[in-house]
């Protein structure tokens, strides 16, 4: 007897936290359905979407890297804010099971943010670190949250046309990632009633990785360090961060709020957040 499942799909895929979010979330909601973890190539990337198009069991997938980009021009339509992301981290099947692509990791980045952007500030400014797949909905979300960016990457003209192409309007900077790795005696001014982040929206720091050389004296008094890499969970990007004053926020919140959103779309069911804490604990053992 077969039943409802979802998965996620990339490569590599072993290291995915996602089954186990939307298990437990089935679990706690008795639905009879299952969340698995593919693992697809690129070269394999059509004829898995094609086979599963075909399977009336398949409720969708989640879209980890390398391939948030590729399956775009294999999708039936491509949904906001994905359009405008041009990058799909959720696909779905909808009317006649064509597919549809939509990114649910902006949404899922700004949830632990949003009672810092209910509050009026004077300024606004995001240091983001990292020019992949996530930095595109990071950049496209937070510019629309009024912030000012500055995009740091190896290939700085990489940082610009991502800041072209997903935040036009603004005084937008693009640098060398490496500029933030020495001290610096820059003397901040008065901070204030503004908002600050520094992001590290790249793989640097995660396990087999290597380590993201940044220099806290680069971040303003009061910044928000906020690191997507979910293993290790406690990075040294964040341990470093406490350290010099700053709080933390952990890759386990964009994780589980990406997650939710997309839940929603594949078994139409609200996910039981009132569970975070378990779910938190559950996923750090």
């Amino acid at each position: 007897m077969t039943r409802p499942y979802a998965e996620v799909i990339g490569d590599p895929i072993a290291q995915s936290k996602s089954p186990a979010i939307h298990n437990f979330w089935l679990g706690k909601l008795g639905i009879d359905a299952e969340y698995r973890a593919c693992h697809v190539t690129g070269a394999g990337l059509a004829d898995y979407l094609d086979q599963r198009r075909q399977d009336p069991d398949w409720r969708g997938c989640n879209v980890t890297m390398p391939h948030k980009q590729a399956v775009i021009p294999m999708l039936y339509s491509i949904e906001p804010p994905a359009d405008i992301i041009g990058a799909v981290n959720t696909i779905y099947p909808a009317f006649d099971r064509l597919l549809a692509g939509t990114n649910t990791d902006a949404a899922g980045f700004i949830e632990p943010l949003r009672a810092e952007l209910e509050k009026q500030h004077y300024f606004r400014m995001a240091r983001i670190l990292g020019t992949g797949g996530a930095a595109r909905a990071i950049i496209a979300a937070l510019a629309q949250e009024g912030f000012t960016l500055v995009l740091a990457g190896r290939d700085p003209a990489k940082a610009r046309a991502l800041l072209d192409e997903l935040a036009p309007s603004g005084e937008h900077h693009a640098i060398d990632l490496a500029h933030f790795a020495d001290p610096t005696d820059f003397p901040f001014d008065d901070r204030e009633d503004c908002l600050d982040l520094v992001i590290n929206a790249s793989p640097l720091g995660m396990r087999g990785q290597p380590a993201l050389a940044f220099d806290w004296s680069h971040a303003p008094p009061g910044a928000i360090a906020y690191d997507i890499v979910t293993d290790p969970l406690e990075t040294e990007f964040l341990k470093n961060a406490r350290a010099a004053g700053h709080r933390t926020l952990d890759g386990l919140n964009m994780l589980i709020g990406q997650a939710a959103l997309a839940f929603e779309k594949f078994f139409d069911a609200a996910a039981p957040r009132q569970h975070d804490a378990e779910l938190r604990e559950l996923l750090t053992r």
